[in-house]
């Protein structure tokens, strides 16, 4: 009698790639989902949902992502001090101009399972706002 049994995925099975994804001229909502494909592993044949089985993701071309329609001016991105009036609000055209390597990451974020393995996923996610990255050597062994 030849009996096969699944095996579960162990850390020590999970194997990390290295991905490049160039945003520029993308919809900064469809290139997210695919980005959080990626640092989930969800494609994996191997992918198992209580352990982080992604892989690593640099995003270059950040300050080049685009929105559709009137999101340019009506999408906000807000924080709060936790004072009284201390909420503080940025278009996305403001954030876009300051800091375009947030608006990957909060969209990415929000993608990802609201879960403890959250911020092993995002600590994989390298994002910036030209081509120049220190990352051309593993992209390189990787493929």
């Amino acid at each position: 009698m030849n009996v096969q049994m699944t095996t579960s995925t162990k850390l020590k099975d999970i194997k990390r790639k290295w991905h490049l994804v160039d945003v520029q001229g993308k919809i900064l909502g469809r290139v997210a989902s695919s980005i959080s494909q990626l640092l989930i592993g969800k494609s994996k044949p191997y992918f198992v949902s209580y352990l982080d089985c992604g892989d690593y993701v640099v995003v270059v071309n950040s300050s080049k992502v685009k929105v559709t329609g009137k999101k340019g001016e009506q999408k906000m991105y807000m924080r709060y001090s936790g004072f009284p009036g201390g909420l503080k609000a940025k278009s996305f055209d403001q954030v876009q101009k300051e800091d375009p390597i947030r608006i990957i990451v909060e969209a990415v974020s929000g993608m990802l399972p609201q879960n403890k393995l959250r911020a092993s996923m995002l600590k994989r996610l390298f994002a910036f706002t030209d081509e120049e990255h220190p990352y051309k050597e593993k992209l390189n062994q990787s493929s």
